[in-house]
């Protein structure tokens, strides 16, 4: 199958060609935008099998350009299709603002209209998403997109401005809305309607928006994950890190050193506790201490060591032999005092999990030996 996609340099267009090319091996795209030619848009038509619609505008430097280039560009492909006596299916990418009189809204319901015309005229298949705010990796910042704005800005340390923190904004995410168009290939898939909507919405408050995505750039001195049990958070921190320069994709972590060796938290949750990194000196011995309530894992990523714990009862010790190479995790149940000595023959490297974070004024901690 050959599909097109106009509009294959825009946000929508690059992500469905990435997965129609990485999910659809088996098809071939063709791909069209401004700089292509209409002797290439009439090859384009004349070859396809499937058309994806994705071209138009929504901030041009002129008005006029909403009817040429959403409403009048879509009615010359509906007639271009006609006039070479086909019935190509074509899923048209239209916004909720056809319902708002506005010039924009305006013309993507004209285009609406053509394309519906066609699929009376040609007996083809065809698909009408009135997409709602998109957001996700390759959006333009500081264009029409509030998320990719937000997330470029924060990002890169520029300012936002924010008129109304209360006003809420729908949102969908671009992986669903490329689920879905992929969907429209299969010609098996029932279909009672022209018109497709994007599930979930999501709404959300422009302050609470920033404030979210100012938490995903704070993580990095906080150490605190997000909600990630929540789909939407998961997605918009996704997006955030996609607008990261380059440079500035790694960043270093506190490290706290002392005789032993040296210590650095890696990531904390809530919900989820906390994760931390070592490197132990050889013979030196880290613990012996025991929690009432905290719960603990222990995986030597480098190195050999034993791992010791005891009932605080007066109970047998248990050890554990363990070695990087292994990948062994060591459970730490409340009520055992524990201890890990590096027994290698160099340096230790231990990965360290508790289900709670460390607060100091609460440390759940005692010493006592193995």
């Amino acid at each position: 199958m050959k599909i097109l996609v106009t509009g294959a340099k825009g946000f929508i267009g690059k992500n469905l060609i990435v997965a129609l090319r990485a999910q659809c091996s088996d098809h071939e795209v063709l791909a069209f935008d401004v700089d292509n030619t209409s002797k290439e848009l009439d090859s384009g038509l004349a070859e396809a099998d499937f058309v994806f619609h994705l071209a138009g505008v929504n901030r041009p430097k002129d008005e006029s350009e909403f009817q040429a280039d959403n409403a009048d560009f879509t009615t010359e492909i509906c007639r271009r299709l006609l006039d070479l006596k086909k019935n190509t299916p074509l899923v048209l990418s239209s916004s909720s603002q056809v319902l708002l009189e506005n010039p924009y809204g305006i013309s993507k319901r004209k285009a609406e209209e053509a394309v519906l015309d066609y699929a009376t005229r040609s007996g083809a298949r065809v698909k009408v998403y009135r997409l709602k705010n998109v957001f996700g990796k390759w959006c333009r910042p500081n264009y029409n997109s509030v998320v990719a704005t937000f997330c470029h800005n924060i990002a890169n340390n520029l300012p936002i401005t924010i008129s109304d923190p209360n006003h809420e904004i729908e949102l969908i995410y671009i992986d669903d809305v490329v689920r879905d168009f992929l969907r429209c290939l299969d010609s098996s898939v029932p279909t009672d309607s022209a018109y497709c909507e994007i599930e979930p919405v999501y709404r959300i408050g422009l302050g609470r928006l920033a404030a979210l995505i100012q938490s995903f750039k704070q993580m990095r001195e906080t150490l605190f994950l997000p909600d990630f049990s929540v789909d939407f958070t998961r997605r918009l921190y996704g997006t955030f890190v996609a607008y990261l320069d380059t440079t500035d994709f790694a960043y270093s972590l506190d490290i706290k050193s002392d005789d032993r060796g040296c210590l650095a938290e890696f990531i904390k949750s809530p919900a989820a506790g906390q994760m931390f990194i070592s490197r132990t000196g050889l013979g030196v011995t880290r613990g012996n201490h025991f929690h009432h309530t905290k719960t603990e894992k222990f995986l030597v990523v480098e190195g050999a060591a034993v791992i010791k714990l005891r009932d605080i009862r007066n109970g047998d010790i248990i050890e554990h032999i363990v070695q990087g190479k292994d990948m062994r995790v060591v459970d730490i149940p409340p009520g055992y005092t524990h201890s890990i000595e590096n027994t290698g023959s160099g340096e230790l490297v231990t990965l360290f999990w508790t289900a709670s974070v460390f607060d100091p004024s609460r440390s759940d901690t005692y010493p006592c030996r193995v």
